[in-house]
């Protein structure tokens, strides 16, 4: 990756928008820029399809005060989205950001749903750890893959140029400051060159490059990645590199809960229901309900970084409601009992050991004893047959720190002032999760993504017209 002056370089074309990654927030920024009356807006994706970091999640999305909420009855408001975001990271994120982010959540929901055809409705049978409302919204299947077909049939039908199979390798940079273009190569090796009046950079974060990786987050520096392999901190050395200014490179999102050896996410919603983990020992050994994120590093802790995630049937039919659940099925992820002896013996763990576990939750559950990592449990957490145990690890997702924007996803330097013709959102920006993995609160990465995705995609049409 590298930045070259402009002097002397011509381009073919020059198009008023031009977009780095064709995930959630690359998607949205074009279709934003398009209905604020870009003519010629193109997207450049490195892959020979759209994927990324957006395929891989659950494709939900956390919003306040929309239709769908008040279709269910939900009362919620972009205050309380703000005040969960900014106690699940006690404070650490920009309080400023994340108010914007949490009000304009519904509308980019609604637009989405109107403007673009998404098929949102709102997930419901439990509420993710932080939240204090029912307020994701993802499509029917709950898959990112779902959800980023969705937003490149809407591009398309909205006159949007995606150009596949085009890794963008060199921004030039003119004497101005202005990012006046950028060359890309294709997968024959031929390079070519596109000029643009703006430029967003929506190419998600450097949780796959090892070097960033063990530099800003050493303690996942040999966890398993499960974010998108090009994710590999194109925006952020390219910022830097112009003058950025980056923030919160150590905040991340992990999961506790991939299983393993399949590499497919199982929802943390059979946890909150009321499911455990326990290690080889079949024991415990963290409070699972503080969220997925965090509980990454205590999987990893384990023997082997493994774990088992023990539930019941009434939690497996819950959790059937999401793709990547029901593939884990299919795949052979998931081992079940009707009695817990049987369950120990499938897993391996020593005879009696799930058993005084189980027991040790229902003496708590009366009231009889506290849980020493400090987890409340309620009726939920008496399980009962049939049992589910998957075999899980932990692993990185995706990076929450990057480049500094300021409401309109303008890329920031140090002492405040925006970099002419540069925006960002997504992976790429700074997050609303603060500098630890604790901060992550569900759905806080997709909701970023798409909020900042549209208002760069509008404010760089805006700057193109004028400019």
């Amino acid at each position: 990756m590298s930045i070259v002056s402009a002097e002397g370089i011509e381009f073919p074309a020059t198009v008023p928008v031009l977009i780095v990654g064709a995930g959630a927030c690359g998607l949205t920024a074009a279709l934003a820029a398009r209905e604020a009356g870009a003519e010629d807006v193109v997207v450049l994706e490195r892959e020979a399809a759209p994927f990324g970091s957006t395929s891989l999640s659950a494709g939900l999305i956390p919003a306040s005060g929309t239709r769908f909420q008040r279709e269910r009855g939900v009362e919620d408001s972009a205050e309380q989205q703000a005040a969960d975001i900014l106690a699940k990271c006690n404070g650490q994120a920009d309080p400023d950001m994340v108010r914007h982010v949490a009000g304009l959540s519904g509308r980019t929901i609604e637009w989405l749903a109107d403007s673009c055809g998404v098929p949102f409705d709102l997930v419901e049978g439990f509420v993710y750890p932080g939240h204090s409302a029912l307020r994701m919204h993802g499509p029917p299947a709950r898959s990112g893959v779902e959800l980023l077909g969705c937003l490149v049939r809407a591009a398309m039908q909205n006159g949007v140029h995606l150009m596949t199979g085009a890794a963008v390798e060199t921004l030039f940079r003119s004497a101005d400051g202005d990012v006046a273009g950028v060359e890309l190569v294709r997968p024959d090796g031929s390079r070519e060159r596109i000029g643009c009046r703006t430029l967003i950079l929506a190419c998600c974060g450097y949780g796959g490059a090892p070097d960033l990786v063990s530099r800003h987050i050493p303690e996942m520096a040999d966890a398993l990645y499960f974010g998108h392999e090009a994710n590999r901190g194109d925006a952020l050395r390219w910022g830097v590199a112009l003058g950025a200014q980056a923030r919160h490179l150590s905040g991340y999102q992990g999961h506790g809960s991939v299983a393993h050896p399949h590499g497919i996410l199982i929802t943390w919603a059979v946890i909150t229901e009321g499911g455990i983990q326990v290690n080889s020992s079949g024991e415990r050994f963290a409070d699972e309900s503080q969220g997925y994120s965090e509980a990454a590093v205590p999987v990893l802790r384990q023997p082997g970084g493994i774990a088992w995630t023990i539930y019941d049937g009434r939690i497996n039919q819950i959790a059937r409601q999401f793709a990547d659940y029901c593939e884990a099925d299919a795949a052979g992820a998931l081992r079940r009992s009707a009695r817990v002896p049987g369950l120990e013996q499938q897993i391996g763990v020593p005879p009696g050991s799930l058993s005084r576990t189980l027991d040790r939750i229902a003496a708590i559950v009366r009231c009889e004893s506290e849980d020493p990592f400090g987890r409340s449990f309620d009726e939920r957490s008496l399980l009962r047959p049939p049992y589910f145990a998957v075999k899980v690890t932990g692993a990185l997702f995706h990076t929450q720190g990057g480049l500094v924007v300021d409401r309109d996803g303008r890329v920031l330097r140090p002492d405040g002032t925006h970099l002419p013709n540069l925006y960002a959102g997504g992976g790429a920006a700074a997050g609303i999760s603060g500098p630890e993995a604790s901060g992550y609160l569900s759905g806080n990465g997709l909701l970023t993504a798409v909020v900042l995705g549209r208002c760069a995609g509008e404010h760089a049409a805006a700057q193109s017209s004028s400019g």
